[in-house]
């Protein structure tokens, strides 16, 4: 995912394969995916939405609701689900890096089992270098570093050897 325009598509195209969806359903399920932190708002949700229905990925059609106002549903399209396949796919360095590792994460079901792996060892790999440059920091920490950076640090590290240790379980698996 190179921008976070292509990790946004991705997503939606993901979970509109599951089922057709109205933007504020959408939305709702985009805050589970990327966290309560990370809100999507309207104003990045709508524009992107509707770049895919030019692109004929998505289509939207008109609901009448109970309420006092219809509600535009999104539905994927053939050709957004050739999209997503091809997306599903698609390795590179971006898929293993935060943001798209997250994503990739969310829908890596229809991801096959050779990629999920190549996926995995590649965040592996990722989270190893990134566990020593923090151990390096650490362990040449000058005198009089705020205590805050040092402790921000030593969590850093705890929380990569954690999902270090987690990701080699989830190799393993993958690999059986």
């Amino acid at each position: 995912m190179r921008s976070r325009s292509d990790s946004l598509e991705f997503a939606l195209l993901g979970l509109l394969t599951q089922m057709p969806l109205h933007g504020y359903e959408l939305r709702k399920r985009m805050g589970s995916i990327f966290g309560p932190f990370r809100a999507l708002s309207f104003s990045v949700l709508y524009p992107q939405l509707r770049r895919m229905v030019e692109a004929g990925v998505i289509a939207e059609s008109l609901i009448e609701a109970t309420s006092r106002r219809s509600r535009i549903v999104y539905a994927i399209t053939e050709k957004g689900q050739e999209r997503f396949s091809n997306l599903t796919e698609t390795v590179s360095p971006d898929t293993w890096e935060d943001e798209g590792f997250e994503i990739r994460f969310a829908f890596f079901s229809p991801t096959s089992a050779k990629n999920r792996v190549r996926i995995l060892e590649g965040r592996h790999r990722r989270l190893k270098e990134k566990a020593e440059i923090l151990r390096g920091e650490l362990e040449k920490s000058p005198i009089g570093i705020d205590k805050y950076l040092e402790e921000w640090r030593r969590h850093s590290l705890e929380s990569a050897d954690r999902e270090i240790a987690w990701l080699e379980d989830m190799i393993k698996t993958e690999r059986k």
